[in-house]
């Protein structure tokens, strides 16, 4: 595919953009995925500095912050974050964690790992945007889209269907185009932040990436969702 494709392949598959005629169509694109990461960031750290510019409190502006992210996504991370949860800690061999995860209903440990996810990323982001870094917000869900195409990359495909197989996994070369974008793109939004950052998301990532190889022996789309949630907040706290 050409870079456009890609881009739009990218937007397609990580965002809720209205993009007609064009769907999600490999992992090839996973070089993009930084970018596209911080168009949402880009998004929600100018919805915060309106909010701001208008009075709101840096606790509001936080909320609208995560609102404006979930929105353009659609909560697709935040999904994968509570099926994994539920699945992980909810089955008690590789099969039931598999069911427990392809199942769309919700449970205990799922709702608490959104909770608690949640609380964090807004503490985090509260604590930036009274400091003045709404910037950082780019810088942080740039670097924690970086992950979730090494998994691919590493781990085989835990189902062998599902969103991920059917995006097939990124080569080494796109992998690495990818770090290098993400990284480029939060040196230019948060300076030399971006390094402990870069740090923290990947470190988040391998631990993901750990447990999914414990848990079911590889990743599934879910694995991904919630690589990038725990990634993200990991780079936001290190901010």
């Amino acid at each position: 595919m050409s870079p456009r494709d890609d881009v739009l392949s990218a937007l397609a598959l990580l965002t809720r953009l209205p993009l007609p005629g064009h769907r999600p169509t490999g992992g090839a694109s996973a070089w993009v995925w930084p970018l596209a990461g911080a168009l949402v960031g880009a998004a929600a750290a100018l919805a915060a500095a309106v909010a701001l510019t208008l009075g709101c409190s840096p606790a509001l502006a936080a909320v609208l912050v995560i609102s404006v992210e979930v929105a353009l996504t659609g909560a697709l991370h935040e999904d994968g974050l509570a099926d994994t949860a539920d699945g992980f800690w909810g089955g008690r061999d590789r099969v039931r964690r598999l069911e427990i995860m392809k199942d769309s209903r919700i449970g205990t440990y799922g709702t608490l790992a959104l909770v608690l996810v949640t609380l964090a990323r807004w503490a985090a982001v509260v604590t930036l945007l009274q400091a003045g870094h709404a910037a950082v917000l780019i810088a942080a869900a740039g670097l924690s889209r970086v992950p979730m195409a090494a998994i691919m990359a590493v781990l085989p495909n835990a189902r062998g269907s599902g969103l991920s197989a059917s995006v097939g996994a990124p080569s080494a070369r796109d992998v690495a185009a990818g770090a290098g974008i993400g990284l480029a793109v939060a040196l230019a939004a948060a300076g030399w932040a971006a390094l402990p950052m870069a740090f923290a998301a990947a470190a988040a990532g391998l631990a993901v990436a750990a447990l999914a190889q414990a848990k079911i022996g590889g990743q599934t789309g879910d694995v991904l969702g919630a690589s990038q949630q725990l990634a993200l907040i990991a780079a936001l706290a290190a901010a």
